[in-house]
């Protein structure tokens, strides 16, 4: 048993509550004993206790004021009332007023001993999932980072909306952080401790995208041994994150729209709907107005989704927010390879400031991370710095890469006679895609 195991019992009672000692030490717990809620707030003052059991009345203060003393002054520490059958109210007001739990007496020892050992269970249960979400913020950065104006923004709507089970929508340049905040959404709403569940739709090829949503039975399709949900049902009451909603086929959109309005799924191979229970935020890079006035999305699944609207910032906007993202990045980089974080000079904050960040955090983010891996020395300085000009370009190699897309895309497209369906089909993109590339290269009808 550790410090936090140790429990308090407080009785004025001395047989009872040295019985009921007597019995906790048998089962392992170091246990200490006092006679009034007075004296069990000194020993909280000197020791660490894990869970107080306490009479109801008692001379002096009684248990359900002990009890609320606790919930803001040893917020950590479990608490048990015990009544008796007359005085069930209490026990319902002790719930309330924050205890974990109460017993009934008389008391029935092997019902103490159960439920002292259920409730250290679950505290451990959550101080794991405790651990967890740090560790996931941590890795994935789930904290926004960030005090400009812009920022200053987007936490508000966030803060605004996460405790509503509305749709949300999220627009923004690639790697503006879309996840990021989808996961803000998610900690900070009364789902957080429920599954998060992300789907990059960019990455998904048509043929399995809707197996992925909506799950198969098994047989549903060559190669489907067995039956699996899909992502909503997956989710069972947390939040489903779907990025890149714009690259969804519309045959797809159409599904996800009655899965919106109905709550529920039909797997693939299956005719029986399943219910569903889920929080839905979508994120896309483009504007889906103008997929919609091209026919690529559906109005109707936009209005749904687009319950509320979250747009953020690209990096180059909030140029303030730089030297904190910076640090925090090349604190993370530096932690997975097991080294000291390095810090930038002001020579080197000052190029950074320089640079047009069309990559957004991502792009800053994959810079630092080359940084730190070839910077021994505690600083980084500007020459430590990947190829960055200052012009608002990116990379020579990156420059390159464009004009040769560029040039393939106008040459497809020449050949096809501006047909875009038909030049996404002989590239073997999506349509959508397609569209996107257009939009980013620049490249006129």
């Amino acid at each position: 048993m550790t410090m936090n195991d140790r429990i308090l019992v407080v009785d004025d009672e001395s047989v009872l509550r040295n019985n009921l000692a007597r019995y906790l030490r048998l089962q392992g717990y170091e246990v200490d004993t006092v006679g009034s809620a007075e004296a069990a707030l000194a020993a909280l003052e000197s020791s660490s206790i894990g869970l107080v059991l306490t009479d109801l009345r008692m001379p002096g203060m009684d248990g359900l004021t002990l009890i609320r003393h606790l919930q803001t002054e040893h917020p950590d520490a479990l608490t048990v009332l015990m009544t008796a059958y007359a005085s069930v109210e209490s026990a319902v007001e002790a719930l309330r007023a924050g205890a974990s739990d109460y017993l009934l007496k008389p008391i029935a020892l092997d019902a103490l001993g159960r439920k002292v050992a259920d409730l250290f269970e679950k505290r451990e249960l959550h101080e794991r999932v405790r651990r967890l979400r740090q560790e996931v913020r941590e890795r994935v950065g789930i904290d926004l980072v960030g005090h400009s104006p812009a920022m200053a923004a987007v936490e508000s709507l966030i803060d605004q909306v996460a405790p509503t089970p509305a749709n949300v929508l999220l627009e923004g340049e690639s790697g503006t952080g879309k996840e990021v905040v989808a996961r803000a959404l998610h900690e900070r709403s009364d789902r957080a401790d429920r599954d998060f569940i992300a789907v990059n739709l960019a990455a998904q090829p048509d043929t399995l995208v809707d197996a992925t949503l909506f799950g198969y039975e098994k047989g549903a399709y060559t190669g489907a041994t067995g039956a699996r949900d899909g992502v909503f049902r997956a989710a069972r009451g947390g939040t489903v994150f779907l990025d890149e909603v714009g690259e969804l086929p519309i045959a797809t959109q159409t599904k996800l729209l009655r899965v919106i309005e109905n709550r529920e799924v039909v797997p693939l191979g299956s005719d029986k709907p399943r219910k569903v229970e889920f929080r839905l935020v979508a994120a896309t890079n483009r504007p889906l107005r103008r997929a919609i006035e091209e026919g690529l999305f559906r109005e109707d699944l936009y209005f749904r989704l687009n319950v509320m609207r979250i747009e953020l910032p690209p990096l180059r906007q909030r140029l303030d927010d730089l030297a904190e993202l910076s640090r925090r990045l090349l604190e993370r980089h530096a932690r997975s390879l097991g080294r000291s974080a390095p810090r930038l000079t002001a020579e080197a904050l000052t190029r950074l400031r320089g640079h047009s960040w069309p990559g957004n955090v991502r792009e800053l983010s994959n810079v630092l991370e080359r940084s730190v891996l070839l910077t021994q020395g505690p600083w980084i300085d500007a020459p430590n710095l990947p190829d960055l000009d200052t012009s608002g370009r990116t990379s020579s190699l990156r420059e390159a890469m464009e004009r040769f897309e560029r040039s393939h895309i106008q040459q497809v497209l020449s050949h096809c006679q501006g047909d875009k369906r038909q030049a996404a089909e002989a590239m073997g993109v999506h349509l959508a895609t397609l569209y996107r590339h257009i939009e980013r290269l620049g490249i006129e009808p």
